[in-house]
């Protein structure tokens, strides 16, 4: 006989199943409400006494509004008789037994309640306590103590049992075995042995051991420690080039491009004092990677160079160049408007704009010229024509001119002082007038008037800016043109940035013939990771195997749930004792979008994980603790362990884009990586063996 809790289980579900079917509620129907209204119509159409005329009248207004309120109600949500619940928890307190079903929708049934995880108040205690403590909280307004005498959480499909989770045990149904279920196990996946692993790996061959608490590195926050002794050859190779010229490194994930590209500096500026000044510039994605790299680079004695993201730099020259332009950064951009500006075509057609139009060289004119590049269809259909063709079609420029036309008619309207004008341009706006006034006026000014000049600058992530950003950055470089291009092409997921190879994105900045220097060996990611992400990208890898590592470490792990608390439940516990055991770790929980973070933070503080932070604004503290935002926040960054949530085709089909999405958030993990799906899991992952 089956186990005496999926004796229980399977009773509790047959019970529910029948008080479902017995009391689904009848669909309200307008149809009775549509025929007397039909009744009315044609009582109203005959000759009658105008007293019984009104009387129809007030009858008609009447089933008139109740139809309307009919089709108007918000009706609940119904209950999902395929998978009505994931959770069951009983409860033994001073007045009896309760047994509480925790779904995505409420459905009180007569002492089975079938509650919401999400707001019902009580499911607070499935994800607060664990099964056998006592429990003394206000529930409604009401103090409830008592003992959680069972926790368990079941999969339930097409109205079947298929596995029961409980601290006694894992038990799952097998049609092959004799009693119809066959048990796991008791002891529950763990995240384990990976604390203090992130920002470099120095131990090889460890991590493969998945118990808590073992061997690890005790450091307080994920600040890269001084690691000069542990460069490679390449890596120092490259390090150490002479200071003029390009200097164009690719490898992938955990390779150490950035960590090549900031030593770099430090090793400059050893020689050359003037290194180390604000005549330096570091170049990052996000605002992420910029505090990131703010703090290394004193770690290796370099405390004077600017690290920027691109926009706070180009919004700080545009502040003083262009005085009358307002400042106000627009939230909302059409994607079509987005991909036109940023592509590489717009750069000649900027180029072609400024030759053919005399003009002298002030701000004013340089806006003239952005302005102008920005809203002639017909201009920029025969550069497209001849630059890109193909890229876009005619439909898309109209669209996009006309956008740009309607919010420089806002522009012109505000800088005229016109009562209730407001307006605001676009962040990719920004690039193009620099670029504009250098194609029209020169260099851009810097102190006291003189060329803004750099002695070096770095960019890493290049792969996700724009080649006319970069352009920019390319002559603002002074005699020696020293600069660091550091990128993947593999983590590229700015689809509108134009970027589309290394070749053709050396080719729009006049580059052909650059050395491409290639970083093969992961430092990140175990060897597990390092294939499980490789494989992700299939044939959108740059190489023809994964990349070279130097340890191996836990499988890559995949967890399919039938609903979002169901997984919550899941990571709540194995996170709690994670942080429990390993107090210095650092872990990203990176979804796919900002609802689910939002869900995930609120699931997964119900569960009172300890140190448990939503980045939203990319502001993360580099701490330990658990930190929950979307994979795009987390990019350039690195965390001992990665859980990537709702990995399904919902929100990654099978299209390059989410391929190399799924891959970037993969390539964050330097010891464990976990995935989960509630939907069906994604084409890229679908070969990962349910490990659950």
């Amino acid at each position: 006989m089956p186990d005496r809790i999926v004796e229980e289980e399977l009773a509790l579900l047959r019970e529910v199943n029948t008080r479902l079917e017995r009391s689904l509620p009848a669909p309200p129907s307008a149809a009775a409400i549509v025929a007397e209204l039909e009744h009315l119509r044609t009582a109203l159409g005959e000759e009658t006494r105008p007293d019984d005329q009104a009387a129809l009248l007030q009858q008609w207004d009447r089933q008139s509004a109740l139809l309307r309120h009919l089709r108007e109600a918000i009706r609940p949500e119904e209950v999902d008789a395929g998978s009505p619940y994931f959770a069951h928890m009983r409860l033994t307190e001073d007045d009896g037994v309760q047994e509480i079903l925790l779904g995505k929708t409420t459905r009180l049934l007569p002492d089975l309640p079938i509650v919401d995880w999400r707001n019902a108040p009580i499911s607070r205690l499935f994800y607060a306590y664990r099964q056998g403590e006592a429990f003394e909280e206000e529930i409604a307004g009401r103090e409830r103590t008592g003992v959680l005498t069972a926790r368990r959480t079941v999969t339930i499909r097409d109205r079947a049992l298929q596995r029961v989770d409980a601290p006694e045990g894992v038990f799952q149904a097998d049609p092959a075995h004799a009693e119809g279920w066959r048990r796991l196990g008791t002891e529950a996946p763990r995240l384990a042995g990976g604390q203090g692993a992130a920002l470099r790996a120095h131990d090889v061959g460890t991590g493969a051991d998945r118990r808590l608490g073992t061997g690890a590195r005790r450091r307080a926050d994920k600040h890269l420690p001084d690691i000069v002794g542990l460069i490679d050859p390449a890596q120092f190779e490259l390090v150490s080039r002479p200071s003029a010229g390009f200097l164009l490194i690719r490898g992938t994930a955990g390779s150490g491009k950035t960590t090549v590209a900031l030593h770099r500096i430090a090793f400059l500026a050893y020689d050359d004092p003037g290194i180390d000044s604000s005549a330096t510039l570091v170049v990052v994605f996000s605002p992420a990677l910029r505090d990131y790299v703010s703090h290394v680079l004193p770690a290796l004695g370099v405390t004077h160079v600017k690290v920027l993201t691109f926009h706070e730099w180009a919004a700080n020259q545009c502040v003083r160049l262009f005085p009358r332009l307002p400042r106000r950064v627009r939230e909302y951009t059409p994607a079509i408007v987005s991909r036109l500006k940023l592509h590489p075509a717009l750069g000649v057609a900027l180029a072609e704009q400024v030759r053919r139009v005399e003009g002298p060289p002030t701000a004013d004119q340089v806006v003239d010229d952005w302005a102008s590049a920005l809203c002639q269809p017909a201009f920029l259909e025969d550069v497209l024509a001849r630059q890109a063709p193909g890229a876009f079609t005619g439909q898309e420029i109209a669209r996009a001119t006309d956008w740009n036309r309607q919010r420089h008619e806002e522009l012109v309207a505000w800088r005229a002082r016109e009562p209730e004008a407001e307006a605001e341009l676009d962040e990719e706006d920004e690039a193009l007038l620099l670029r504009a006034w250098q194609l029209r006026i020169g260099p851009l000014p810097g102190a006291g008037g003189r060329p803004l000049r750099y002695r070096h600058i770095a960019v890493d992530e290049v792969q996700d800016f724009a080649p006319l950003e970069v352009q920019v950055l390319l002559d603002c470089l002074d005699e020696r043109r020293s600069i660091t291009l550091a990128g993947d092409t593999q983590q590229h997921i700015v689809e509108e940035g134009g970027f589309t190879s290394w070749t053709g994105f050396l080719a729009e900045l006049g580059l052909e013939g650059t050395e491409m220097n290639t970083l093969r060996v992961s430092y990140r990611c175990s060897r597990e990771v390092a294939e499980f992400a490789s494989g992700l990208l299939g044939d959108l890898s740059e190489e023809p195997m994964a990349p070279i590592t130097v340890r191996s470490g836990p499988p890559v792990e995949l967890f399919r749930f039938t609903d979002h608390g169901a997984c919550v439940a899941f990571l709540a516990d194995a996170l709690s004792a994670l942080v429990s055991h390993e107090p210095l770790a650092s872990v990203a929980v990176l979804t796919p979008s900002r609802e689910l973070s939002a869900l995930y933070t609120r699931g997964l503080a119900a569960g009172e994980v300890p140190r448990l932070r939503q980045v939203e604004e990319q502001n993360f503290t580099f701490a330990p603790g658990v930190e929950v935002t979307e994979i795009e926040q987390a990019k350039g960054l690195e965390f001992d362990y990665v859980v990537l949530v709702e990995t399904s085709t919902s929100y990654f089909p099978d299209a390059p884009a989410a391929r190399r999405r799924l891959h970037v958030g993969a390539t964050r993990a330097v010891h464990q990586l976990w995935l989960t799906s509630v939907g069906t899991p994604a084409a890229a992952v679908r070969g990962l063996l349910d490990k659950r």
